[in-house]
């Protein structure tokens, strides 16, 4: 298992899966460790992923002070992995809440993102987190599902915050298809995440949203949004907004997609990815390849 030295010495791990160019992975959770990500459908037969587990999660180290964990402090951890990776520009794919974290590095250093895709992530670096009645919205596509009317009521009193649901329940929301691989990635969620630094992810201060705007809009690398038709969190419109904010994005919504597209439907998921890092083009409205 590799490893280097943060900034501020802790000691961060990274996992490399896969074969091709090197393609850095940032988790979502928030801080999640890396290994929920598995191969992101297939991806590894064309890039060698560089899956970081952010400071405290997986296999790096448990940072000094508890305050570098909210996302904006980490930014010099993946520059750091750049750094020690020795390119002189990455491609950065990014999950969830990853994203905001991704965002934030392609602010501070733009001549070091060749390329950034930003899967499901929501546009808190805007100001612009997804709300109950987004939720509420995307939840409600799924009518049709045999799981939907017992989960319902549970997912509306956890957004209200009524008491502990059952998050068996809630988490089908999550995923276009609830299965067995959906189930067995909800269950290890909790062992994981590094709660404390969940908490302490998106503490005030992390953003800048008018600043943010202003440093996207001078980001020249490619930009590729992709969101699930289901998911609301971000829903669709809502994700549309960070593509909006930079001058060459590309925008996806993964048909039948949730939160964790390549889990959904890896072949599409890989293929949209690759043609975005490859910089092929994809016709509007079509499939990948």
């Amino acid at each position: 298992m590799p490893t280097f030295t943060a900034p501020d010495g802790t000691e961060l791990a990274y996992h490399l899966r896969g074969e091709g160019e090197p393609l850095v992975v940032l988790p979502g959770g928030p801080m999640r460790a890396s290994a929920y990500l598995g191969d992101l459908g297939g991806l590894t037969a064309h890039r060698r992923l560089v899956l970081l587990d952010l400071r405290g999660t997986g296999d790096s180290a448990v940072p000094a002070d508890p305050a570098t964990y909210r996302c904006d402090r980490q930014v010099d951890d993946v520059e750091a992995l750049r750094a020690h990776l020795g390119q002189e520009r990455i491609d950065v794919l990014a999950h969830s809440a990853g994203g905001s974290l991704a965002l934030l590095y392609a602010a501070r250093h733009p001549r070091r993102v060749s390329r950034l895709a930003l899967i499901t992530a929501t546009p808190w670096a805007l100001g612009r987190p997804a709300t109950a009645e987004d939720r509420l919205a995307a939840a409600r596509l799924r009518e049709d599902e045999p799981w939907f009317a017992a989960a319902f009521p549970a997912f509306e009193a956890w957004l209200a915050g009524e008491g502990d649901p059952d998050w068996s329940a809630v988490a089908a929301f999550f995923h276009g298809r609830w299965d067995d691989t959906a189930r067995a990635l909800e269950a290890a969620t909790d062992e994981q995440t590094n709660a404390e630094a969940e908490e302490r992810f998106f503490g005030p201060g992390a953003f800048d949203p008018p600043a943010l705007r202003t440093a996207f809009a001078a980001v020249t690398a490619p930009v590729l949004v992709l969101a699930g038709e289901l998911d609301g969190g971000p829903r669709p419109e809502l994700a549309r907004l960070v593509a909006d904010a930079f001058p060459n994005a590309e925008f996806a919504v993964q048909p039948r997609a949730g939160h964790y597209p390549w889990l959904d439907d890896p072949r599409w998921f890989a293929g949209r990815a690759r043609a975005f890092l490859d910089g092929v083009p994809v016709a509007a409205g079509m499939p990948p390849a």
